[in-house]
């Protein structure tokens, strides 16, 4: 009996054994406690590489202003001192109206009422005529490039704040293209319907 008792012991501590085989007592040392170790390096490194750094895309986005304006980091991109808003006009394009289709294949209607926050304070005259409702040319142009932008969408492309930033860049894009990168510093979607 103390022979057993001796053998078991033997191999708890991984040395030989019956039959000169050594018990993995080792490897499962290793085990425990390399595997650990690896996994926690591993995971550290991932986390590292997701938080410092990531393509031009990311940044832009992780860098985007409250109004979809990408910013170049230093506190505004107007040079006064944090963007404050105080010398730009508003610019309030008529609501626009969009057949979109949802997934199913079910059309629905998208009413958008959008502004434009500009250091411009003539690019309202620019895009629509004195009467309020008739777009000029710049404005027909501009319009033209959105409806084409809003006909692809879905509704499901509207929900969460993360797909308003992403409209509100692309029709931030579509207005720089348009009437230049410096007449516009943002877009701002101040009415959504859809139905």
């Amino acid at each position: 009996m103390a022979d057993e008792n001796e053998e078991i012991e033997d191999g708890v501590d991984g040395e030989e054994a019956e039959g000169g085989k050594k018990k993995p007592g080792i490897m499962k040392l290793a085990l425990f406690i390399g595997l650990p170790v690896l996994i926690l390096v591993l995971g550290g490194t991932a986390a590292f590489l997701l938080l410092s750094g990531g393509g031009d895309d990311e940044h832009q986005v992780a860098e985007a202003g409250e109004h979809g304006e990408v910013t170049d980091g230093h506190g505004g991109g107007d040079g006064h001192g944090g963007g404050s808003g105080a010398d730009l006009a508003v610019a309030t394009l008529p609501d626009l109206i969009v057949s979109i289709t949802d997934a199913n294949g079910r059309n629905s209607l998208l009413t958008l009422q959008l502004s434009f926050e500009t250091p411009d304070e003539h690019l309202l005259e620019s895009l629509v005529e004195e009467d309020g409702e008739t777009l000029t040319a710049d404005g027909r142009r501009l319009v033209d490039l959105y409806m084409g932008f809003l006909r692809e969408l879905r509704p499901d492309d509207l929900s969460g704040s993360a797909g308003y930033q992403r409209i509100r860049m692309e029709l931030l894009r579509r207005a720089e293209l348009v009437l230049g990168e410096e007449r516009v510093s943002a877009v701002l979607i101040t009415n959504v319907l859809i139905v």
